[in-house]
Order: structure tokens, then sequence, then C-alpha cells
């Protein structure tokens, strides 16, 4: 089950995360392959937390990490939403994390 921010909760859904995940690769080079697989890669991170409820928040840092290295403008739309970026330096800032991770080879922003 998915804890949401207001306090439902609701089963976790893979078509919904995908559904998501869409959204945020609208226009992108990504294909149904790719989302299906991303898809699984969260979910699998959920179901071996091994707790029956998990917060909405925790599903989104599953999104995350994946999202990044599929598609990076993807990413940047996403958690753009997921963090609630107010201002161009909230993207500025992601941005430079984002180069930072891939000139270093370490994992990236941090969530």
């Amino acid at each position: 089950m998915v804890a949401k921010r207001s306090g439902v909760t609701e089963p976790f859904s893979r078509e919904k995360i995908i559904a998501g995940v869409r959204r945020a690769c609208q226009g992108r080079p990504v294909d149904e392959d790719a989302l299906a697989k991303l898809g699984q890669r969260v979910e699998e991170a959920i179901r071996s937390s091994g707790s029956a409820e998990i917060p909405s928040h925790e599903v989104g840092l599953a999104i995350l990490g994946p999202l990044r290295e599929l598609d990076e403008v993807a990413y940047l739309r996403f958690a753009s939403v997921y963090r609630s970026f107010e201002s161009l330096d909230d993207f500025a800032k992601e941005i430079e994390a984002l180069r930072k991770a891939g000139s270093s080879g370490e994992p990236g922003p941090s969530t």
C-alpha cells in the first residue's frame, strides 16, 4: 500500500508509475519498453523494502534514480514537479548537480 500525503492509502500501481513517467517523457526518445522496465525497477525497489505500507514520497524517490539514467530531460521535468521547484535557480542547481554527476561518475543529484 502507498500512503499519500493526504493520509489516504491505495494499492501500489506499476501502471500509475509508468503513466506519470510517460508524462515526463513526452516528446523524448523513450519507448514503451523502457518505461515498462523503469516501472518494474521501481516496483522491485518498493517491494524489496519489505514494508506493508510505504509513503508516496518514497515511491517518488524510487522513481528519480532510474529516470535520471533513462533521460535527463524527463528527470528534470519529473523532479521539478516532485520537488516543487519554484524558481530558475532550482532548475539551475539540479542541472549543475546532473553535470557534476555525469563528469564524476557519481550517482547524481541529492534526493
